[in-house]
């Protein structure tokens, strides 16, 4: 046996039968307050867990869309969106989805000037996104992604 392991081995033997082994000590708990001596700890409200079901109503009625043509490009089934309203809040998830189409309405009017001309380019087809209505490919955030790229590319002039 090497050193080390005749240590081991002699120490495993002297202990007693029935004796507990020494318990391992416990790390301190850390302590409450700011991790940054002196700074006082700033509580933040906590926010419910989605969106009142006002703002997918009122993104609705600013892209100018029906229920169901909402509904369907936010990739929400009917019957989702008929117990939301029935709850008055939307998940966190459908919120996002909300976000995102309302990120994307307020970039375009940005862009184009108006609300109108913004909901019209957002609902025509675009040769720069391979003809694809850019709220249809928004429906991921890689593709909110890409129809931002595309309004960027507008506004410096690269794209049509």
């Amino acid at each position: 046996m090497t050193g080390f392991a005749m240590k081991t081995a002699t120490k495993a033997k002297s202990a007693k039968p029935g004796k507990k082994a020494p318990a391992r000590p416990v790390p301190a708990k850390k302590p409450k307050g700011s991790p940054v001596k002196g700074l006082p700890v700033k509580k933040l409200p906590v926010a419910p867990p989605g969106l009142d079901f006002g703002e997918f109503e009122a993104l609705r009625r600013q892209l100018d869309l029906s229920l169901d043509e909402l509904t369907v490009r936010l990739g929400l089934s009917r019957a989702t969106i008929d117990r939301r309203k029935t709850a008055g809040r939307l998940t966190k998830d459908e919120s996002d989805k909300v976000v995102r189409f309302a990120r994307l309405l307020g970039h375009a009017a940005h862009l184009v000037g108006s609300l109108d001309e913004a909901r019209r380019w957002l609902k025509t087809p675009q040769k720069d996104l391979g003809g694809v209505v850019p709220l249809d490919r928004a429906q991921s955030e890689a593709g909110v992604r890409e129809v931002e790229n595309l309004l960027g590319q507008i506004a410096r002039g690269v794209a049509s």
